[in-house]
């Protein structure tokens, strides 16, 4: 296609993956100090906060990260479509 789609698609891309490391990075004892950890959790805040507020948390499993995937995915496939379409 073009590289804007290329471009979109790989900003989602981008995003799930750290989304994926944040989950991971939960479940080990990480210094939130770490530079590395603390980009991914400035990427990750506004897509997971705002969720946390609406979704609680299943006992001790917190499931908005889950949904904050799933959400990106049906987003990255509108815009993606989107752009498809206006390009052909």
């Amino acid at each position: 296609m073009s590289w804007l789609y290329s471009f979109i698609d790989l900003l989602f891309y981008a995003l799930n993956l750290a989304i994926l490391i944040r989950v991971i990075v939960s479940w080990l004892n990480v210094s939130p100090y770490n530079p590395l950890i603390s980009f991914i959790y400035q990427i990750t805040d506004p897509i997971i906060l705002p969720l946390r507020r609406i979704i609680p948390p299943l006992g001790m499993i917190d499931i908005t990260p889950i949904i904050a995937i799933l959400l990106l995915s049906i987003l990255q496939q509108i815009l993606l479509s989107l752009l498809a379409a206006a390009l052909r």
